[in-house]
């Protein structure tokens, strides 16, 4: 609370406008990644109205090395792993009523829970490092391994609370609060290893990771 307090009495003395840099629209980010090929699916009007004003990218990426481009069948079942789902949510201004929403409060409203949860160092593969929390979540017999982090100018953070700290101090600096969350989830087949579905998860976010900067400025 003291937090959040002290975040709304900085944000008001810095005036009613946040300096923007541009960035390219989430809509760009890469339709493949190797034999990920991806299908858009958009939030509806209740969902977009709870995440407030910002860009948001929701996809579900179907690895299917055998299929060209024209032959895409996601979801179909026809894909030799489980897909991975990708969201966005990008802020270029993180006013009151307008701050990033954790998955560790929307996911347990959906009737899922937190299994188990560890913050790892992720390095995508141009050789640049992440701060990311991995996280295995479950809902009856389903089971998702979940990975994601908070981006904002350069820096990737998996705590909520310390993003928010971050945010509160580069307000004051640099008079910018834009930020991102970046979600990667991939279900966990019956009787698959867990470590299959993190190598999985894993080396999706390796290959997406280098291409956040065009849409999260540093």
């Amino acid at each position: 609370m003291v937090l959040l307090l002290a975040t709304a009495l900085v944000l008001q003395s810095r005036g009613d406008t946040d300096r923007v840099p541009p960035s390219e629209p989430l809509s760009r980010m890469p339709e493949a990644f190797g034999t990920w090929l991806a299908k858009d699916f958009p939030l509806d009007d209740a969902t977009l109205e709870v995440l407030g004003k910002g860009d948001f990218l929701n996809r579900v990426y179907t690895n299917q090395p055998t299929a060209g481009p024209k032959q895409n069948s996601l979801l179909s079942g026809s894909a030799a792993e489980p897909p991975i789902s990708l969201f966005i949510g990008y802020f270029a201004t993180q006013r009151t009523g307008q701050t990033m929403h954790s998955p560790q409060h929307c996911l347990p409203g959906a009737g899922w829970t937190f299994d188990s949860q560890k913050y790892v160092n992720l390095t995508d593969i141009s050789g640049k490092n992440y701060k990311v929390g991995e996280y295995v979540i479950s809902n009856g017999e389903a089971k998702q391994f979940v990975i994601y982090w908070y981006q904002a100018h350069g820096r990737s953070v998996p705590n909520e609370y310390l993003a928010k700290l971050y945010m509160v101090t580069d307000a004051i600096r640099t008079n910018r609060t834009d930020g991102a969350l970046v979600r990667v989830i991939t279900p966990v087949r019956p009787n698959e290893p867990l470590e299959v579905a993190e190598d999985r998860a894993t080396h999706f976010t390796q290959q997406m990771a280098p291409y956040l900067p065009r849409f999260i400025p540093d």
